[in-house]
């Protein structure tokens, strides 16, 4: 069987990366389009060997793919994903305007894959699957086996995000203003507020009333809904100057014991990790490491002796896979793999 996808959204960082992931991983696909805004019709796209012509989102017909995977920002996708959806396709969201929605799912295939069987023996469903946070999808693929063995009462995470998060305009502030700082002079902050070469900023998204930012507040409410609601969780969120990778550092409380060597016994059987844990100069894995790999890299393991049934450990990913295209091409594959959308010329 093979499907018909369309990536909407195909001309951005995420939007390549769906299309780079889709060929490398062989999705089946029957079909490629790659769906952009007007200014874009034309242009033509990588797809594996091949290049696909962007087509225009105003005027393409929905009603002839399988798939619809969405990477074009929140307001496009509150305005486009019902309106597919009841085209039957099925629309995978990579923004966060269906996040919090209770009759949407939000899926990390690893984590909580069981919901898209419940959700798709719906008659009333929306056909809009929502794909998480970037920061979120790495840390709760870390946290699943050990909630599994130990049962999480707590999480306190510090992030440092790449700048690729924030977009392609983002990518290049850090480069021109890092060339600047050594040619002539910085220029002045566009994207961010303050400057983001050699330094680091604790904001990412808007402030809320309650002093969170929007990022750290996602993560939060995120985790709750794809992991376990009674978890307690505190996040504090920071871009750092990286084009590409994001890293976490985790503290975790359990309500029962489990020690550094069956963390990491654990964390290494489980699916979408990698354990680089040596105690040792570069036996760790940071950002630079981690481009372009499927896995979320796990190290610097250990008890927290300040209380009871306490861990600490370190987690990269690629922010642009993991935490978004990757994730996206996951639930697909999930979708085929346990029969729950069949290409619609073979639908019964």
């Amino acid at each position: 069987m093979s499907y018909k996808v369309a990536v909407v959204g195909a001309t951005g960082n995420v939007g390549m990366e769906m299309m780079n992931i889709l060929a490398e991983r062989e999705f089946p696909v029957s079909k490629m389009h790659a769906i952009a805004s007007r200014r874009s019709i034309g242009r033509e796209v990588s797809f594996g060997d091949t290049t696909v012509k962007c087509e225009d989102l105003e005027q393409f017909d929905f009603s002839k793919v399988d798939f619809v995977l969405m990477s074009a920002g929140g307001e496009t996708s509150k305005a486009w994903s019902l309106k597919i959806g009841k085209t039957g396709a099925i629309v995978i969201d990579n923004s966060s305007a269906w996040r919090y929605d209770q009759d949407v799912p939000l899926i990390v295939p690893e984590v909580n894959a069981h919901v898209l069987e419940e959700y798709m023996a719906r008659n009333d469903r929306k056909n809009v699957i929502a794909n998480p946070n970037c920061s979120t999808a790495q840390l709760v693929v870390a946290l699943k086996p050990l909630h599994d063995a130990a049962k999480i009462k707590r999480v306190v995470v510090a992030t440092y995000q790449s700048v690729s998060g924030a977009g392609k305009e983002a990518m290049d502030e850090l480069w021109n203003q890092t060339k600047g700082i050594f040619v002539t002079d910085a220029p002045t902050p566009q994207k961010f507020t303050k400057q983001i070469a050699f330094n680091v900023i604790p904001h990412i998204d808007v402030f809320m009333d309650s002093g969170d930012t929007k990022e750290e507040w996602k993560m939060v409410a995120e985790t709750k809904k794809i992991l376990d609601p009674k978890i307690k969780l505190t996040a504090t969120c920071v871009r750092v100057p990286v084009f590409v990778g994001h890293s976490e550092a985790v503290n975790i409380e359990f309500e029962r014991p489990i020690s550094a060597d069956e963390a990491r016994d654990l964390l290494r059987e489980a699916p979408g990790l990698m354990v680089v844990d040596k105690r040792e100069n570069g036996g760790y894995v940071t950002p630079v490491e981690c481009v372009g790999d499927y896995a979320t890299f796990i190290s610097r393991i250990r008890e927290d002796a300040t209380i009871e049934n306490g861990l600490n450990l370190w987690c990269v990913s690629d922010n642009l896979r993991k935490g978004a295209a990757l994730n996206t091409v996951q639930i697909a594959e999930t979708l085929i793999n346990r029969g729950l959308v069949k290409p619609r010329a073979e639908a019964a």
